[in-house]
């Protein structure tokens, strides 16, 4: 099998879990009697603490051989917690075991990642191709979890997020290449590993390139919380909510699998202002609870506000970073972007749902554009 499909395969076992857990745990949570606010909170911890655990775990990871032992290792552990999670019962001990589970599964992206875009430019294909087929199976969850909570209830969300982890522990032993941490294959020092990073955070150029993607990223966090429950409210049911998630990431599916000379042409920096837009126009669309049949349309915006800024992103962050650098760059940018923001925007979303219902996808709107104005004043 040739390193693109294998890489592909890779990225569906990943994000089939990504397509039940982002949407679904706060139905999960919700089902067991915990408030807005309380699922804010369990959801914005692991996300804050990105900003130290995301680089902690990419040094962590520097020190193997090879990139794919971390990755299984990550995926194995996020596993375990997750069932210890559903064989427990309370808000704290949730609140930990989901810390731990989150921050183990959601380090595996940005890591695999560094292989893929290394991989492609030494053997001549597009990141977006192994990519889109890991977008498909986060349809896959979308729409499946959500006709499968409308048929079996609320406890399906843990059993596939277990199940999902699991496997790709083994698919990552079995599908990613052997890809060495180190050209000549030789464990970097922490101390050189720790340099790198701070040598990052001092490149002005580079920290306000993440953090205008982080804000606008951040910006998706009252949807990835919130949205299935405010649907909900407004009668929509689980089977309808899981195709408009399918929708957005379909989108996303069309525009890698497509968009690739497009996307050269257009370059970096004008993609980020092109995600900062879509995201202002989206969110602020939301807030105003817009019929089932204008939501299909708006979710396909989901190709600007994520695809193009993540896409963005990943070209910008690997043209700044240094090569001995790649993993800890890439992880920067997911801890800021996926991480601290994203988190506090969860934190304040909890509050949001339960006091302004819909409204709160305006907070949104406006975290959206500073960071459409950072990417502008990066393009100029």
């Amino acid at each position: 099998m040739r390193t693109p499909h294998k890489l592909g395969l890779f990225y569906a076992a990943l994000l089939l879990g990504g397509g039940v857990a982002t949407p679904y745990i706060a139905v999960w949570l919700k089902a067991h009697g915990l408030s807005g606010g309380e699922i804010g909170v369990i959801l914005s911890l692991p996300l804050m603490a990105r900003i130290l655990t995301g680089p902690g775990l990419a040094v962590w990871a520097d020190t193997f051989r090879l990139r794919r032992t971390s990755i299984a290792l990550l995926l194995a552990l996020s596993a375990i917690v997750s069932l210890t999670m559903m064989t427990t019962h309370g808000f704290v001990l949730w609140l930990i075991l989901w810390f731990a589970a989150a921050t183990t599964f959601t380090a595996c992206a940005p890591l695999t990642d560094v292989i893929v875009m290394r991989r492609g430019a030494a053997e001549g294909f597009s990141y977006a191709r192994p990519r889109s087929v890991g977008s498909f199976a986060y349809i896959v969850g979308n729409v499946g979890g959500g006709a499968l909570i409308a048929a079996l209830g609320p406890e399906v969300v843990m059993v596939w997020i277990i199940v999902c982890a699991a496997m790709a522990a083994l698919a990552a032993r079995w599908l990613l290449p052997p890809e060495p941490v180190h050209i000549e294959g030789i464990k970097a020092r922490k101390r050189d590993l720790f340099a790198g990073i701070a040598r990052l955070a001092k490149d002005r150029l580079f920290m306000l390139t993440i953090a205008s993607v982080g804000l606008i990223q951040c910006a998706h966090a009252f949807y990835y919380g919130f949205s299935a429950l405010v649907w909900k409210q407004q009668g929509i049911s689980s089977a309808v909510i899981g195709l408009l998630w399918g929708v957005g990431v379909g989108a996303e599916v069309i525009f890698l699998w497509f968009g690739e000379p497009w996307r050269r042409r257009v370059g970096p920096e004008r993609l980020l202002i092109l995600g900062g837009l879509g995201s202002v126009v989206r969110w602020s669309a939301f807030a105003f609870s817009p019929p089932v049949w204008l939501l299909f349309p708006l979710q396909a915006l989901h190709v600007l506000s994520f695809t193009c800024t993540f896409i963005g992103s990943l070209q910008l962050v690997e043209r700044l970073s240094p090569p001995q650098s790649a993993s800890a760059a890439q992880m920067m940018n997911s801890a800021l972007s996926g991480g601290l923001l994203i988190g506090l925007a969860t934190l304040m979303s909890g509050a949001l749902f339960d006091h302004a219902g819909a409204y709160g996808y305006l907070a949104m709107s406006l975290l959206a554009a500073i960071g459409l104005a950072g990417a502008v004043w990066l393009r100029h």
